[in-house]
């Protein structure tokens, strides 16, 4: 068979963050506080809080930025750009700098 015979496959689309930037899932916003009283559906306790689900080549080699894939982080939304990417647009390229915090079991 001839390659312009063979069907071919779909390719999956990424997203890479360039520059001092990494790609985050944003959590999903809570539906329920912390004492157990279930909020209306127009009500939601905003989270900023999400998993790292790629990292620029340039924070990946920088020591001064433990950050790294699937980690846990608190980061500031007020630079983060929406990717409009998945049907729940929950990805956001954020710069490093408003990466605030690290979750870290000990």
């Amino acid at each position: 068979m001839s390659e312009s015979t063979q069907k071919e496959k779909p390719r999956l689309e990424t997203v890479e963050p360039i520059g001092k930037r990494v790609l985050i899932r944003k959590d999903e916003d809570k539906k329920k506080t912390k004492s157990g009283i279930h909020l209306p559906d127009k009500i939601e306790i905003p989270t900023l809080t999400g998993r790292v689900v790629a990292v620029s080549a340039q924070i990946e080699n920088d020591i001064d930025y433990p950050i790294a894939q699937y980690d846990r982080v608190l980061f500031n939304p007020k630079e983060a750009i929406p990717v409009d990417f998945e049907g729940d647009n929950r990805l956001f390229v954020v710069p490093v700098e408003n990466i605030v915090a690290v979750f870290r079991r000990s």
